[in-house]
Parts: C-alpha cells; structure tokens; sequence
C-alpha cells in the first residue's frame, strides 16, 4: 500500500469530485438514477479496465469489476451514490478538498472513499499475482441511499457470491445489523372553517427518511399583530434553546425557518431534528384544528422519543441493541399532512410485528400507515468461518482485537447469503456520514487499503 499511497489518494479525489447525488430529472434507459451517478458508475468501470480487470455495466443499475477464476467468488458490495449535500460547508461538497490531513467531500466515508480502498486492495492482489482459487467480484451499487433498486436489478440477473463484506460502515467486524423499514404517516382532512387569526399553510423539513432533518419552514399567514407577536417568540425560543433559525415578513405572511443538525438515521440521537423543534414551538401557537392536531402528534410520539415508545413499537435485544425511529420527512399544506418515519429494529425481532403494531398507532390517531420499503435483519454467527478470517487479518494488521459490533444501519452485506459489514471507519473516530464537512482521514484510507487486500486474499486464495 504504502509504495502506491500517492496514486490512491490521487485516485480517490478524482472519484470523490464527481457529483453521484440521485437526480430523477437526468433519468433515463441508459442512466436510471440520473447523470451524476451514472457518471461515477462509468469512472470506476474505465478504472477498472485501465488496470486489466474483467468489467460490466449493468444497464446503468449497478457493475461489476472482477478478478481471478473459480466456480465461487467473494463479493465486495459498494455503492456509489450519495446522499444529498446539504448546506454550510467549509469548501465545495465535491472538491475534495484536502486540510489537515482528510479528504473532504461528500461520499469521502459513505462510501466512496472506501470502494476506491478496496479497488487499489484488489489491484495489490492482482499485481503480485497471488494465487486465488476464487474470483473476486466488486459489485458496483447506485441506489443504496434511497430505494436499493440497483440491488434487485444485479440479483436478477447475476450470481450470489459465496460470501462476502461490504466496506461500508465499522471495523472491526460488524455481523449483525438490524431490520429496516421506512413508513409514511399520512392524514387527509376536511378543511373546515376555522376563523383563526393565524393559520399554518406550509410546514416541511427533511429531504431522506434516512437522514435527520438539518432545516424545517414554515409559512404562517394571518393578521400582522398576531405574526409580530409570533416573531417574537420564536426569537426567544432559539435564543432559550441555543438554536439557529430566521423569521422573515411579506406582507401578512410570517416565514420560520429552522437549523437543526444532520445525522445518520440509524442514530437520530445525534443530531438535532429541525422538524421536531419547530413543531415543538408551533405546538404553543393557537392555529387552525388540522395544524394543531398535527403538530400535537408530532410533539407527543416524536419529540425527545428515538425509542418508538409512544409510538407503541419500542424493543430491543442483547445481539443489536433497541429499536429507533428517526422523524427523516415532515409535510404540511392544510389538505394533506405526513411523516416520514425511518425505523430500525433488532435482528431477533418481529419486523412485521413492529409495523403491524405501527399501522394500529396510525389509526387511532386518524393515519394512514404506508410501508414504502422493509429490508429483513442480516446476522452472521460469531463462529463462522467468513468471521474467524476476517478477524485474524484485523488484528494481524492492526494489533487490535477484532471485537464483533452490531449496528443500526444498512449495508450492502444484508443482500448477500453470508455477509458482513467490514470497515472502513476505525473505532474511535468520528461518524460524520451524512453530515456537512464528510471526510475520510488520508491515514485510515490507506491502512484500509492495506487491510482489504489481505482479506481479499485470504478470503479468495
């Protein structure tokens, strides 16, 4: 690794530069998810066959980037979509920048950076010609941050690897991770008569179910006196709170606008979700019933809550911990009102039990409980044999005990018979996927590097 640090970084910059965000507006046949990640899809097969590897584009939905022979493979399972960028960067999201010694850009961690790591690891392999008795197959994903398509499209029509990791989430060694399923809560209402002297016409937060909600608006409408009044308050609630956020008046309309903190949706205790603020404080303002009602739902099942507790769905296990519930979407324009709800729950629960349980909550409160989309846990024993190399090349590398996590969020490995998430972030370091300044550290890119290549190895020799 070390004789070819130059060139991974290097590498890794050019692919990081290019914009892979969903764009349904460049869809098309030959690019489903649109021009970015189609772009990124094309680089790292031109990549590929610039170093003399077997490549394969899947009609736009996924590639494939292999070595070796044999009836079995390993599989490496990548993705190469990101989510959206947000705001409040320090440098451009795809310039990755280099300061202090990280690579910074959107998709430096999740999970670019890391499918460049675990290219030059197979390029290693391939230009000391180790002998392998399995090939050796990335699979290139393009959809991972939103419904998976790209998943289900490569299934169809190629192979399951015989084993396999993804390098897409902790070392050591993560062998458990739990079920996910996003669920939207939807209300319709009667618009009555109400002759409130400020009405809510517009309140949104959140552009994933899988991302804590950095920016809520909202847009009041009535009398001047009343708004004023509202300014005021809202000026006091982010001073008491220490939160961020603007009010701005046209006429008789009344825009807040809330800063809250992004976060992964496997761990929505770590930011601060800006609809649920702002609900909280629009809670206290006297609005028409539909409004009302609606953020009272909010404030009571939500608020403070990532256990699903008042929601009626709250579990947990010894093998992964307990059930949480991140608040990624919220809508509201006096028709029609909903919440998007991200849930994540133990390997050894009930997925079907829990949003059964979930579409009853619904229904008492007049919802409407719609399952978009639900992925089955993924657990592999500690004693099997993918785990037991794995961590021997771990704490070969690293001197460090290769200790065996759960975790709360989806990767790749769940969609293969036997597979684990391995890598890339190292224990202790910060988790900054889906935040604002995403990086990888230069160092920990490398020692990946060096750590993927012996495990390609000792998992295909």
């Amino acid at each position: 690794m070390e004789k070819r640090q130059e060139q991974i970084i290097a590498k890794t910059q050019e692919f990081l530069r290019i914009n892979s965000v969903l764009d349904e507006s460049t869809a098309s046949e030959k690019q489903p998810f649109g021009a970015g990640i189609n772009e990124a899809l094309t680089h790292m097969l031109k990549t590929g066959e610039d170093y003399h590897f077997f490549v394969k584009n899947l009609d736009g939905y996924a590639g494939i980037i292999e070595y070796g022979k044999g009836e079995e493979s390993v599989g490496i399972l990548c993705h190469l979509d990101v989510v959206p960028v947000g705001e409040g960067w320090t440098t451009p999201p795809f310039s990755a920048a280099i300061r202090d010694g990280r690579i910074y850009a959107r998709g430096a961690i999740d999970n670019k950076g890391p499918t460049m790591a675990a290219f030059f690891a197979l390029a290693i392999v391939s230009e000391l010609d180790l002998p392998l008795s399995k090939r050796v197959r990335m699979i290139l994903g393009t959809d991972e941050e939103s419904q998976w398509r790209c998943v289900d499209y490569y299934f169809k029509h190629e192979e399951m690897p015989t084993i396999g990791f993804a390098p897409d989430a902790d070392f050591p060694i993560i062998h458990a991770e739990k079920g996910i399923a996003d669920a939207s809560l939807k209300w319709s209402y009667q618009v009555g008569q109400d002759s409130q002297n400020v009405t809510l016409s517009r309140f949104h937060a959140g552009e994933r179910f899988n991302m804590v909600p950095d920016k809520a608006i909202a847009t009041l409408i009535g009398d001047r006196v009343y708004l004023d009044k509202i300014e005021e308050a809202f000026r006091k609630h982010l001073l008491q709170n220490r939160h961020n956020g603007t009010a701005t008046f046209e006429e008789q309309t009344l825009t807040l606008t809330y800063e809250g903190i992004s976060a992964h949706g496997s761990t929505p205790e770590k930011g601060i979700n800006a609809g649920i603020e702002l609900a909280t404080f629009l809670s206290e303002v006297d609005l028409q019933s539909e409004a009302n009602d609606y953020l009272a739902f909010v404030v009571k099942n939500l608020l403070g809550d990532c256990s699903g507790k008042a929601l009626g769905i709250a579990t947990r296990d010894d093998v992964s911990g307990p059930l949480t519930v991140n608040a990624g979407l919220f809508s509201f324009d006096g028709k029609e009102a909903s919440i998007g709800l991200n849930i994540r729950y133990p390997v050894t629960a009930s997925g079907e039990q829990c949003l059964g349980t979930l579409q009853l909550t619904a229904k008492k409160h007049s919802a409407t409980c719609i399952v978009l989309d639900h992925m089955e846990p993924n657990y592999v024993e500690a004693d099997h044999s993918l785990i037991q190399t794995l961590q021997a090349v771990y704490e070969r590398q690293t001197g460090e005990e290769a200790t065996l996590l759960a975790i709360g969020g989806g990767t790749y490995a769940r969609s293969l018979d036997t597979g684990v998430a391995f890598g890339p972030m190292f224990p202790g370091r910060e988790d900054v996927a889906h935040q604002k300044d995403e990086y990888i550290d230069i160092d920990d890119l490398l020692k990946a590097t060096a750590i993927y290549a012996e495990a390609i190895y000792e998992l295909a020799k």
